[in-house]
């Protein structure tokens, strides 16, 4: 008999009890609204350019961004180098209504680990802003602050901020998108 993974199992458990729900005059599923029009904004393929500014270098990358769940989450791929080195990364974000927060998964080639976060959005200044806390590489649980600026020209640009060796803050890296037509 084969047996199934468990993620697959855990899908099916979700589905059949999302099927019971509504059966049983369940509210609704969520659909997407407000919230995730910055999802809608976002979906695409960008060409990104990285500059960090430890140790100072600039490289190129390219990120794809994905409508996934029904348009209640982003899905993000990015892929480039680093110091001269590849590098990937795989991202999660959703609207938690609950915590009327954004919030989001990253890993990538140069991590150990799963980094989590949470953001606010600001549609005055058209920035969202946030933290995200996860491995290094060298599997030191750190924790950035960041902000994503959408530029009246159609890009975005993403800073991270750490604290430095001195336990002050400060831009490690910048990237700034261009959508691709």
């Amino acid at each position: 008999m084969k047996r199934l993974s468990l993620p697959v199992a855990c899908a099916l458990a979700v589905f059949g009890s999302a099927l019971q729900a509504a059966a049983q005059g369940m509210p609704p599923l969520p659909k997407p609204g407000p919230d995730q029009q910055i999802f809608r904004d976002d979906a695409g393929t960008w060409d990104a350019k990285v500059e960090s500014m430890m140790p100072p270098s600039t490289s190129k990358g390219t990120e794809t961004n994905v409508l996934s769940c029904g348009g209640l989450c982003l899905v993000t791929d990015f892929k480039g180098d680093f110091g001269g080195m590849p590098f990937e990364g795989h991202g999660t974000t959703v609207y938690d209504s609950s915590k009327k927060k954004y919030v989001g998964t990253w890993t990538d080639s140069m991590s150990s680990g799963l980094s989590v976060g949470e953001s606010t959005w600001d549609a005055k200044t058209k920035t969202m802003s946030g933290w995200m806390e996860g491995p290094d590489m060298e599997g030191k649980v750190t924790k950035m602050r960041s902000t994503v600026e959408y530029k009246a020209d159609g890009t975005r640009v993403f800073t991270m901020f750490m604290n430095g060796p001195d336990g002050k803050e400060a831009p490690m890296m910048k990237i700034t998108y261009t959508k691709r037509k």
